[in-house]
């Protein structure tokens, strides 16, 4: 069995991830999960969702992407154009030039994505959020419930509820942090959370250009994965052992 492999919000960034992925070791036979946000704030968004579909055409079930906050709205700026989504894809880093090559295979395919995961002993989800716990009581549910949510034509309302609640954070981060995790790992299985979304040097007050691990914290049952990319800091590829 090969090693497993995690990396998330990758804005973009597209040569940063295949020379992070070289580096990192992986290769054939290895399991690789993207934990969402592909696009938007940085250069080259579109190429990011065609090397994550090449992959996974390459090695069928080795290679996996959840749906991050930016996919959700991505969809929602294509189908809603001049509602509050595009709004809120403008001031959070929407990008024209990803927007103008999403094609009908690209937007099926984002639509698709499953919201969270488990492998093993790893709770895999974007968002450090606790707004999954909202959507249903198994990851089956949980993933069911949004994409009925995102497949309602002209249903708006839905698609901003799902795009809002996916972009809350740092449900963890609190005091009782532990206690949280708990009752997120007691509802979905594994033992600890894997997220990305939160950039790590806003948890531990540092700038981004700082950060070289990803974060364990909340006793020690929730992993932050997020370097901030696109704010200087660098692509996470993490081997989780």
């Amino acid at each position: 069995m090969g090693a497993l492999y995690v990396v998330s919000d990758v804005h973009g960034y597209r040569d940063d991830l295949v020379r992070g992925l070289d580096r990192a070791g992986f290769s054939g036979g290895d399991e690789l999960w993207i934990l969402g946000d592909l696009l938007d704030r940085g250069p080259d968004g579109i190429g990011v969702i065609d090397l994550a579909m090449t992959l996974q055409e390459q090695a069928p079930g080795q290679v996996h992407v959840l749906m991050g906050n930016h996919e959700a709205l991505a969809l929602g700026r294509h189908r809603f154009p001049g509602s509050k989504l595009e709004d809120s894809w403008r001031v959070n880093g929407g990008k024209a030039r990803d927007q103008e090559g999403l094609t009908e295979r690209h937007l099926d395919w984002l639509g698709s994505l499953p919201l969270m995961a488990r492998v093993g002993d790893y709770l895999l989800v974007h968002s450090d959020t606790t707004e999954y716990l909202s959507w249903g009581r198994s990851i089956d549910e949980v993933n069911a419930t949004v994409s009925a949510a995102l497949a309602v034509a002209g249903d708006l309302e839905a698609h901003w509820d799902v795009w809002a609640r996916l972009t809350s954070r740092y449900g963890y981060a609190r005091a009782d942090g532990g206690e949280v995790a708990r009752e997120v790992l007691g509802t979905y299985g594994g033992e600890v959370i894997i997220h990305g979304h939160s950039i790590i040097g806003t948890l531990v007050d540092r700038p981004s250009k700082e950060v070289d691990q990803p974060l364990l914290y909340a006793d020690d049952m929730v992993l932050d994965i997020d370097g901030g990319r696109y704010d200087g800091g660098p692509l996470l590829i993490v081997r989780l052992d």
